[in-house]
C-alpha cells in the first residue's frame, strides 16, 4: 500500500488500514520516528480510557469486593484474592 504526501503535508491512509484499526474522523494517532521510518500508533486516550475509574460501584466497599461478587466468591474464600 502507498500514500502520497499532499501539499500541506497531509496523507490519506488506505481504507483497509483505517478499517482494520477502527480509525474514524477525529481519531488521534501518535507519530514516532524510528530511524528513517515513520510509525503511527492509535492513541489509547479514547473515551473508554478517559472514563476508566470514574464510576462508583454502588453496593460494594471496594473493587476487590465487586470482583469477588462477579466471581461468585465470598470474602473468606482462600482464592478470593486471585
Amino acid at each position: 500500500m502507498e500514500a502520497t504526501v499532499a501539499e500541506r503535508g497531509q496523507i490519506t491512509l488506505p481504507k483497509a488500514v483505517r478499517d482494520a484499526l477502527g480509525l474514524s474522523k477525529g481519531t488521534i494517532l501518535k507519530v514516532e520516528l524510528e530511524g528513517s521510518r515513520i510509525v503511527l500508533r492509535k492513541s489509547v486516550d479514547d473515551a473508554v480510557s478517559r472514563a476508566r475509574g470514574r464510576f462508583r460501584l454502588e453496593g460494594f466497599a471496594s473493587t476487590e469486593d465487586a470482583m469477588r461478587a462477579v466471581r461468585g466468591q465470598s470474602a473468606d474464600d482462600p482464592d478470593a484474592g486471585r
